[in-house]
């Protein structure tokens, strides 16, 4: 089944506060990635919060971790462990999301964090997470983008899935950081699904 056209989604840092889900998925936010874990030992601590209610509210939901560089195992460790705990792994959840944004995460780190968390959280779809320079000068996908890979490249330029680069991996565009998603209040990163991606190649 293919999915609508013009799905949206949202990304939440710890930072972010939701009033009102209901009201985000009256929109057309149909999924919602958030930061659960940073390096090896933080978490988001209104992460369980903000699960369950985009969950509750029926947005397909998943976690994500913040690189930092070296410690490429025990990093992926804590982000299954934690996602275990707050039920990220379930079927249907939006699948789990790497963020690069660190400079010293390279290539070799992905590749070894994709295969760790498929081995421990038994998942094979995986999205990785950078801006426009890291996909256009830092990383090179073709080492390790495989088809179960999707890319997501954040570009704030207001068209919502057409960022201006291509990958045939690259599914999902963070087109805007702003204030008009109904039920929060303040800005918030703002996702489009890339032709011919749909939803349903993010989910697990």
């Amino acid at each position: 089944m293919t999915e609508p056209v013009g799905e949206q989604g949202i990304t939440l840092s710890h930072r972010e506060a939701v009033a009102d889900w209901t009201a985000v998925r009256g929109g057309r936010v149909r999924f919602a990635s958030v930061t659960i874990s940073e390096n090896t030992n933080w978490s988001n601590s209104s992460a369980e919060r903000n699960l369950a209610g985009a969950q509750h509210a029926g947005l397909h939901t998943g976690g994500r971790h913040f690189a930092r560089p070296g410690a490429v195992h025990d990093q992926a460790e804590h982000f299954v462990r934690t996602a275990s705990r707050l039920g990220a792994f379930a079927p249907g959840s939006l699948a789990p999301a790497l963020e690069v944004s660190a400079e010293s995460v390279d290539d070799r780190f992905v590749k070894t964090w994709i295969k760790h968390v498929r081995h421990a959280a038994k998942i094979t779809t995986v999205l990785v997470y950078a801006d426009h320079d890291h996909w256009a000068h830092r990383l090179h996908p073709d080492r390790w983008a495989d088809s179960d890979v999707v890319l997501w490249l954040a570009r704030h330029n207001g068209i919502p899935g057409r960022p201006g680069w291509f990958h045939s991996r690259l599914g999902m565009h963070e087109h805007a950081f702003g204030t008009d998603v109904p039920g929060i209040g303040c800005p918030v990163a703002q996702d489009a699904l890339v032709y011919p991606f749909t939803l349903a190649d993010m989910l697990l």
